[in-house]
């Protein structure tokens, strides 16, 4: 980790989690670095070594908890709030196109780039929907009123403790989510624990954010609203880093490393459910 003096009031932060993703988070450090080098950039990582060459990275050692790994945002969140008075969480596989102020404040909660008001309306999943309607009546909310935040984009502001709380929930929520065989969609998680712990939630457009995000680039693209050659190198790039050529014995290796790990992980999460039996079980 990098010791780093900065008086900034929030920093940006990721998640990178094997090779791959180290290597995308690496990159979006790089535009960090340029466009915003006032900014702290936290990084949870299982090798923060890559970045000690990165003066704005503070990167520190983790290893995945969750089965599916996409919730292991909260604890990037949970050490970003634990040095700043907010935390804006972005996709590593995000980059950042132009430069940003430093003179950013928000709200005490949540503010989202993208966010639906209503979780039932956002989601057409029945089962899954069933999961988070059982969460919701243990929660005595109303499903109805819950927001999903996009998870690629959001900033968590600390609010007199209640951003304590939701991230305690959303540790409940993620656990009770993968019990169910159901290891996505975190921004379900992160707007019933919000609701929970009583986190506001507001939508904010976040021009002052340029970024390049692959799946909103190509929703963009099949509107007609942007044109493929104008992030082509962009494009590229991620997949050059995200998805490199390996050989079939690095493939096979993977794929028995990720059945052992995901057996590992599949007792320690039966094993914590124990803890509260009524609530993961009731």
């Amino acid at each position: 980790m990098n010791n780093m003096q900065n008086p900034s009031k929030f920093c940006f932060s990721t998640l990178a989690l094997g090779k791959n993703y180290r290597a995308l988070a690496l990159e979006l450090a790089k535009d960090l670095a340029q466009f915003a080098p006032n900014i702290p950039f936290v990084i949870l990582t299982d090798n923060p070594q890559d970045f000690q060459e990165m003066s704005n990275v503070l990167a520190f050692p983790h290893q995945q908890q969750s089965i599916g790994c996409y919730h292991d945002k909260l604890f990037v969140i949970e050490k970003g709030l634990s040095l700043f008075n907010s935390c804006i969480f972005m996709d590593a596989d995000m980059r950042i196109l132009a430069p940003i102020t430093d003179a950013l404040n928000w709200q005490p909660g949540i503010t989202a780039k993208i966010a639906w008001h209503n979780i039932v309306k956002h989601n057409k999943n029945p089962r899954e929907i069933e999961i988070f309607q059982k969460v919701a009546q243990k929660f005595n909310l109303q499903l109805e009123d819950i927001t999903f935040v996009h998870e690629c984009l959001f900033v968590v502001t600390r609010d007199e403790g209640r951003e304590i709380d939701f991230i305690e929930t959303w540790k409940r929520m993620a656990a009770y989510c993968e019990l169910n065989k159901y290891y996505r969609g975190e921004g379900h998680s992160i707007g019933l624990a919000a609701a929970k712990s009583g986190l506001k939630i507001r939508t904010d457009s976040m021009e002052y954010i340029s970024f390049f995000k692959d799946k909103l680039e190509w929703q963009k693209i099949k509107n007609g609203e942007t044109d493929i050659q104008e992030k082509s190198v962009y494009i590229q790039r991620q997949k050059e880093l995200e998805y490199p050529q390996i050989s079939l014995f690095e493939r096979v290796i993977k794929k028995l490393f990720k059945i052992i790990m995901y057996l590992y992980r599949s007792i320690k999460l039966k094993i914590y459910s124990l803890t509260d039996i009524r609530f993961f079980y009731g």
